[in-house]
């Protein structure tokens, strides 16, 4: 008897769950030129919103161009949030999580396979960013450097802590020559200080 009184309530569950992702869909389609978004999703049942409209975690759909940004969240995994531009036919995109609670880590340990891709992907990401990092900043190739009177070595970035894709030059000094000898290391590679990002400290 309880289970067929739980039935409605489940069916409801479900129907508003369509109608919602229907009605998020239905405004963001409206007017305008259209891309399509393809979407893959690990894991395969995370949430996913587009401009905070729930989507489907995995397949494709027409969105208007221009720029977006979509969310992934799941218990038991970190959210992720990317503003992402569409334009022209179609755009691939990732949405990896990754696990950092009991729920995710019991779901990676069900799901190896998946979680292989999501170390793959970890990887990947980690040297394309590093060398977006090299490119930006020829100098973190020669961190850390001990110089006459000075060291310096990577930091997280001073003016945007919160961004990975940005870092600080620190220079700890030591005696009255050092800040000048560190500027001449600096100008001797033709880098510009001032774009540098750099955290000056006097050492003991």
């Amino acid at each position: 008897m309880l289970e067929e009184n739980r039935r409605p309530l489940v069916i409801g569950g479900v129907a508003v769950a369509v109608i919602v992702v229907l009605i998020g869909s239905i405004l963001l389609f409206r007017g305008g030129s259209q891309t399509k978004l393809i979407v893959q999703s690990i894991p395969g049942d995370l949430t996913l919103r587009l401009d905070g409209h729930e989507i489907p975690a995995n397949g494709e759909i027409k969105v208007k161009s221009g720029r977006h940004t979509l969310e992934g969240s799941r218990r038991g995994f970190q959210s992720y949030s990317q503003d992402i531009d569409l334009t022209g036919d179609a755009l691939q995109y990732k949405m990896y999580l990754y696990a950092n609670g009991p729920d995710g880590y019991e779901w990676a340990s069900k799901n190896p396979e998946q979680e292989r891709e999501l170390e793959a992907e970890a990887g990947r990401h980690f040297d394309e960013m590093q060398a977006r990092l090299l490119a930006k900043y020829p100098v973190i190739s020669y961190l850390p450097y001990i110089g006459d009177g000075f060291e310096a070595t990577r930091e997280t970035s001073k003016t945007d802590p919160k961004n990975p894709e940005a870092i600080s030059l620190g220079i700890e000094v030591f005696g009255p020559q050092g800040k000048a000898k560190a500027l001449e290391w600096i100008d001797g590679y033709g880098w510009d200080p001032s774009t540098l990002d750099i955290i000056w400290t006097t050492g003991k």
